[in-house]
């Protein structure tokens, strides 16, 4: 292990100790605080209506986030046929959702196994899964010395994935209905591999999957995935369901779909494909540099300009009918384009479409993607025959593109070609619009550096296309005036923070710590079990309490009050997250606090929601808000105030082992979803989100210390904008900037970030908190950020807080480094923040 991280380790595992309810000075008596959090709390096993409640809620549209890829018609096989052979890693491992801050204690989980038995099938293949149960637990052990033996630094196995091993177990091969679930997971801290067994899939995997196709009369192959999978290989399978992580009725969404009580509705938010189909151009899970070369092309940007032929575009999905739509209307008015069009059911089940509208930029002064997503919308159900009417619109000026020569925001002389369709790559146009001139829209300042690559370009040149029967609307520069924008926003003290001792204003823009050198990972707080962290107890403030996402609330199962506080009965790290680290590290994260004997055991029961990724599938927007209006309403139960979720950062690569927290490789989707998450959750009273992670955070690799090198307009047209769009349509109460470097500078220390982009240019009027930073990194070319610097950006609260970080502030204050202005506007937010709540 290399000396730094030793250090780290020892400080951590100090911690750790500390984390137990042992009754220390040192401990702020909070037996108050944390009883009234525990009001809806229960000490029985019978559900809580409030959970029934949104239970019911997911199920009438969890459907809609699954997507049929392949389809023969040989699905839903209605109510007669009871009996099935279920195959595969997803049929007792199946995965509600991924690893580490992803994952949601809900009261109890259905594999698919289970939900088919209570369904009323016979599940043939018992023999199967027993073996299988048998090989894992057997490839898990081997996994786990392989790892540890080959490692030097421990601590580096903190959210590891086993790839699935390959195994020789016998099988039917020939019967009237299989179901194979391939499950993959991935999550925090460890990014996925391009091996069999992850990206790929296994030659067991193939070769079962190949042979229940040509032998079963029925066969379906069951994606229980959080990302793409490369699916080349296995042509000869007719039917394929993308059923995602759907949280707590995974399972039985599955049953309702082959059964047909559901159909799938969904578009995929993310291209999948082969893995050699993805670009190269740019590198991914560097340790120091990672070097985003590629620039705008991200996805189906880049897919669509190089005409890459993939296996399943952008937006593409299919259900168990078929849809046919005609553009009925096009307008222009102002810079404001509008079509409407009809979506009819040809086939012979329900079902609902999306549409879908892209805009094909001139690419006269400067290179663009062959179509960017503008605008989208989903019809209602659908009974054969019927039809619906949608509208979608968009202005011109939101989808500018950005010239970093001039920090001009603007549109380029020439045609814009609006098109409509149920995919990137199925669409028709149904306008064109002539800009005569160039038009600038905003003026800006290049704000984030510069690496020291230039942007891809691609070489070849647009095709040319018959447009002669599509309406021409002609856009009047007239109508867009310019705005600049002005780096002078002046932010107010609070009386309050001016009557503070400093210690105190030192306090508050630091997260509430117990002795020792940092707060317990992912579960700091004493108010809510479980819950990640809260604001300091300073003069009469309450905290404010932070508990974890994105998919659902996340606190502990079981807890117990003291006079302290609140505590989890369980370790402070999630067993997904430690389970190859060494058994001695591991216990110190495991170790469950001694209990006194008679303590009453109180539960709390969250709903776990659909992943990031599976939500935006949906392509329903009121399905979002909705999610985010169960968690809210969960956070009022349990006295929670901030969620430190939605995370909407770009799927640049599938790689990435956080993906499926994240929407999509589209910017557009990924904001607006963001935004319909936010009002749901913010609807409720006192109950508010964190979006996350600000910005450019597309790897777990070396996550605390490495820089994400990207050119000032790729940051603004890609990884900016749905933070951009979420702040300007739901305005969230809270942002949190990421752990890595954007060029060189931390996120959370760049004042060019938080202050002039997030402030000024996209009016953001909330707090800004850093990501959990507890130093775990290694001897790299990049150093950590400093809680001084991250308050000298306008940071406003360095998490989860320490003793060490609060005397850092105080001593920047006494030797001039960090002014007492710039203490006081940030104490003054977390105070501000604290009064609203409580007041």
């Amino acid at each position: 292990m290399k000396f730094f991280n030793l250090i780290v380790f020892s400080l951590l595992v100090y911690n750790l100790v500390l984390a137990s309810p042992i009754k220390k000075k040192c401990y702020v008596k909070n037996k108050k605080n944390a009883a009234e959090s525990s009001e809806n709390s229960e000490v029985s096993d019978k559900m809580n209506q409030y959970e029934i409640d949104h239970i019911n809620t997911l199920d009438s549209y969890l459907s809609e986030c699954t997507i049929l890829l392949r389809k023969n018609g040989d699905f839903p096989i209605g109510k007669s046929t009871k009996q099935v052979y279920l195959y595969g890693n997803g049929v007792r491992k199946t995965i509600k959702g991924g690893t580490g801050s992803g994952d949601v204690n809900s009261r109890s989980f259905d594999t698919i196994e289970q939900a088919f038995t209570k369904a009323g099938f016979e599940i043939l293949s018992k023999d199967y899964l027993d073996e299988y149960d048998k090989v894992y637990t057997k490839a898990k052990d081997e996994f786990k010395k392989k790892v540890q033996s080959e490692t030097t630094d421990p601590m580096s196995l903190m959210g590891v994935v086993m790839p699935e091993p390959d195994y020789d177990i016998p099988y039917a091969k020939e019967g009237d209905l299989a179901i194979y679930v391939l499950a993959r997971i991935s999550g925090e801290g460890s990014d996925r591999q391009a091996v069999k067994g992850d990206v790929y899939l296994t030659e067991t995997e193939r070769k079962m999957i190949l042979d229940l196709a040509k032998g079963f009369k029925k066969f379906i192959l069951v994606l229980n995935t959080g990302g793409a999978v490369d699916l080349s290989g296995i042509d000869e399978v007719e039917n394929i369901l993308l059923l995602s992580q759907l949280g707590v009725n995974t399972s039985k969404t599955l049953v309702d779909i082959i059964t047909g009580d559901k159909y799938p509705s969904g578009k995929l938010a993310t291209t999948w494909t082969k893995f050699e189909d993805y670009q190269t151009i740019g590198n991914m899970a560097q340790i120091d540099d990672t070097d985003y070369k590629e620039g705008i092309y991200v996805g189906y940007r880049y897919f669509d300009t190089e005409n890459i032929d993939v296996m399943y575009p952008f937006g593409f999905g299919l259900g168990y009918t078929d849809f046919e739509f005609d553009v009925k209307s096009a307008k222009l008015s102002g810079e404001k384009f509008e079509v409407k069009a009809s979506v009819t059911n040809v086939g012979k089940y329900k079902g609902k479409e999306v549409l879908e509208v892209y805009l094909s930029k001139p690419g006269t002064t400067i290179d663009e993607p062959y179509q960017i997503l503008v605008g989208f919308a989903k019809s209602k159900e659908l009974s054969p025959k019927k039809k619906d009417d949608l509208k979608i619109n968009f202005k011109l000026s939101d989808f500018a593109s950005y010239d970093a020569k001039t920090a001009t925001y603007f549109l380029d002389k020439g045609d814009y070609v609006v098109r409509i369709g149920n995919s990137s790559r199925n669409t028709v146009p149904c306008g064109v619009i002539k800009v005569d001139k160039r038009i600038n829209v905003k003026k800006v300042e290049n704000k984030m550096g510069k690496p020291e690559f230039e942007d891809y370009v691609p070489e070849g040149k647009r095709k040319q296309e018959d447009l002669s029967g599509v309406k021409v609307f002609k856009l009047k520069a007239s109508g867009i005036k310019e705005k600049v924008v002005k780096y002078n926003d002046k932010y107010e003290i609070s009386e309050g923070v001016k009557a503070l001792s400093n210690e105190e204003k030192a306090k508050l823009v630091i997260g509430a710590f117990q002795d020792g050198p940092a707060s317990v990972i992912g579960s700091a707080s004493i108010t809510a079990a479980g819950a990640a962290g809260e604001t300091a107890r300073v003069a009469d403030l309450k905290p404010v309490v932070m508990a974890d996402g994105p998919a659902g609330l996340r606190l502990a199962k079981d807890y117990f009050i003291d006079e302290y506080g609140a505590h989890s009965t369980s370790g402070s790290m999630p067993e997904s997250m430690v389970e190859f680290l060494p058994d001695a590290i591991k216990a110190m994260f495991t170790a469950k606090p001694e209990i006194p004997e008679g303590t009453e055991i109180l539960h709390q029961y969250t709903t776990a929601i659909p992943i990031g990724t599976a939500i935006a599938q949906s392509w329903n927007r009121k399905f979002a808000e909705l999610c985010g209006d169960i968690v809210g309403s969960e956070m009022e139960l349990f006295k929670v105030q901030l969620w430190l979720a939605p995370a909407l950062n770009i799927h640049r690569s599938i790689l990435c082992g956080r993906n499926f927290e994240y929407y999509s490789e589209d910017p557009l989707i990924s904001g607006a979803f963001a935004a319909s998450i936010t009002k749901g959750v913010q609807k409720h009273n006192n109950t508010f989100v964190t979006i996350k992670h600000y910005a450019a955070n597309n790897q777990e690799t070396n996550r605390y210390l490495n820089s994400s090198n990207v050119s000032e307009r790729a940051l603004r047209e890609i990884y900016l904008k749905g933070f951009e769009i979420a702040v300007r349509e739901s305005q969230p109460k809270a942002v949190m900037t990421s752990y890595n470097l954007i060029n060189g500078v931390h996120t959370n220390e760049s004042k060019e970030l938080t202050n002039d982009i997030l402030r000024n240019e996209f009016g953001f009027e909330g707090i800004v908190m850093t990501d959990w930073v507890v130093g775990l990194g290694g001897s790299t070319k990049y150093s950590g950020p400093t809680p001084y610097n991250v308050i000298k950006a306008t940071g406003d609260i360095y998490m989860p807080g320490s003793k060490a970080d609060y005397e850092a502030v105080l001593k920047a204050l006494e030797d001039g480094t960090l002014s007492l202005e710039e203490l006081e506007m940030s104490a003054s937010r977390i105070y501000n923040l604290s009064k609203e709540i409580f007041n």
